[in-house]
């Protein structure tokens, strides 16, 4: 079958590999018919991803289609499915406590071992999420979409409260939008003008901020002369996200939803003057999943205009490096391996 491998940074390759064997009890087989490509995969591809081993059959963003089951389950043969790609133990603290998501042990399929840019692969039935009706690209985008539902979900936000999200990539992209539906007043920022175009004009976010100007006067116009209560930081950078600590208000909050490959340091007097909340948010659970697959189901939550780019196996060795570059004015990008679907 088609398989897509990245060999080492910067190089992919498209191969054959056998396809799976018959899916054991508790596992289905499925057909991947899209894939979204995400901050983690860019970075693969760079040489900067924490947590990654070479060579890697990337892909956790996924759309699939069951083939065959094994196993009792209230899925069915030809269900197109949202896959919940993180493996957990179910035996460490955080499974006991539910909090699967960060697992001691976890594993991420297309990050810690093969993932889906491939034709079939297996995958445990309970990390399977139905989406009746939805389409293919929205399914791919699930995964996305729940990451920033999860933060949304940790940091409780109350309504009408005023809340920056930094970062106009897909991951903040999420959590404003899952942000404004849990009743906040939200505030995008970023350094790109046409990232906060598209905020603005495309999903009807009225208030943007350029960080290149003056954010946190901008801020304190936006918040009735005060910093915003909850802040969320999606950059992945290590600037932005030290950056950050400055634009929380006293007693407020901090979550990081992105992460970088080094260190984050902090004034603790400012810290402590302000007492604030530092918060990390990783990955999803079961309940954010079916969260964002209502979402999109009702309509709360716009994915108009976010796929900029698609490419077939064939293509995506050629163009990926490309993706890469701002200029292109990726948004989201995804690889396209069937088109006889929904």
């Amino acid at each position: 079958m088609k398989t897509l491998v990245l060999q080492e940074p910067g190089h992919f390759i498209l191969t054959d590999t056998d396809a799976p064997q018959s899916p054991a009890p508790g596992e289905a087989l499925v057909r991947v018919v899209r894939v979204g490509i995400c901050g983690t995969d860019l970075h693969a591809f760079e040489g900067t991803q924490p947590f990654f081993d070479y060579p890697r059959i990337l892909g956790h963003e996924l759309a699939v289609e069951i083939v065959a089951i094994n196993g009792e389950t209230p899925l069915s043969v030809g269900d197109i499915c949202a896959v919940r790609p993180y493996m957990n133990c179910g035996e460490c603290i955080a499974c006991r406590q539910g909090k699967t998501n960060c697992c001691e042990n976890l594993q991420v399929i297309g990050v810690h071992y093969d993932g889906g840019m491939r034709e079939q692969i297996i995958v445990p039935l309970d990390k399977l999420h139905p989406t009746p009706g939805l389409p293919v690209e929205q399914v791919a985008l699930v995964e996305t979409l729940s990451i920033g539902a999860h933060a949304v979900r940790r940091a409780q936000l109350q309504t009408g409260e005023h809340t920056l999200v930094i970062g106009a990539g897909p991951i903040g992209l999420g959590v404003a939008q899952f942000a404004r539906a849990a009743g906040a007043h939200v505030i995008v920022m970023d350094i790109n003008p046409d990232r906060l175009a598209f905020c603005r004009d495309g999903l009807g976010f009225e208030h943007t901020i350029d960080a290149r100007h003056s954010p946190e006067e901008q801020l304190r116009a936006l918040c009735d002369g005060d910093l915003p209560t909850a802040v969320f930081d999606a950059t992945g950078s290590s600037k932005s996200m030290h950056q950050a600590f400055m634009y929380v208000a006293h007693g407020g909050r901090l979550i990081f939803v992105g992460l970088f490959k080094g260190e984050i340091s902090f004034s603790d007097p400012y810290f402590h003057s302000h007492e604030m909340t530092i918060l990390s948010s990783r990955n999803a659970t079961a309940a954010d999943f079916e969260w964002v697959i209502e979402a999109l189901t009702n309509g709360d939550v716009s994915l108009a205009g976010w796929i900029t780019h698609q490419a077939t196996p064939e293509e995506l060795v050629t163009v990926f490096p490309g993706w890469l570059n701002p200029e292109a004015g990726v948004i989201k990008a995804m690889l396209t391996l069937e088109s006889r679907v929904r």
